[in-house]
């Protein structure tokens, strides 16, 4: 159950930051950091709400997702992209988080890659390769 919460903190974060970053014209910096501060302040003054496991990592997951949210439209305009890359940043946050343990800037780096793969995984879905494969596909099932 904590895992599927801190995935969903993910896909919140970076959807919540790129609608007022996008949407509503705030910008990345001052989208990621009002909903980040929001949850901050949310989880000071109730430590006790959920379980310790929940009440240390949400937070920081969600600063960390929130940089996702920072991309511009421009780059990712589809709101399916922003939630894949939600979830592949919890799931880095998940495997890796002691790897980066005393390194500086592993959210970002987290979130970096995310974007960068769902970027990929878009880009796949729209080769022609794929679109050869779905329609052979198509064909031997009549």
């Amino acid at each position: 159950m904590d895992s599927f919460i801190i995935i969903l903190t993910g896909i919140i974060s970076a959807l919540a930051t790129f609608i007022l970053n996008n949407n509503l014209k705030q910008g990345g910096v001052r989208a990621s950091a009002l909903l980040s501060l929001i949850v901050g302040i949310f989880f000071y003054l109730f430590p006790y709400l959920f379980n310790d496991y929940l009440t240390k990592n949400i937070p920081i997951v969600f600063i960390g997702a929130s940089f996702i949210g920072m991309v511009s439209s421009k780059v990712i305009s589809k709101y399916l992209l922003i939630v894949i890359s939600g979830i592949i940043f919890s799931i880095i946050y998940f495997n890796t988080s002691s790897f980066f343990t005393g390194y500086g800037g592993a959210l970002g780096t987290s979130a970096s890659i995310s974007v960068l793969v769902s970027l990929s995984l878009a880009v796949v879905a729209k080769s022609k390769h794929v679109k050869k494969i779905r329609q052979l596909k198509r064909k031997n099932k009549n």
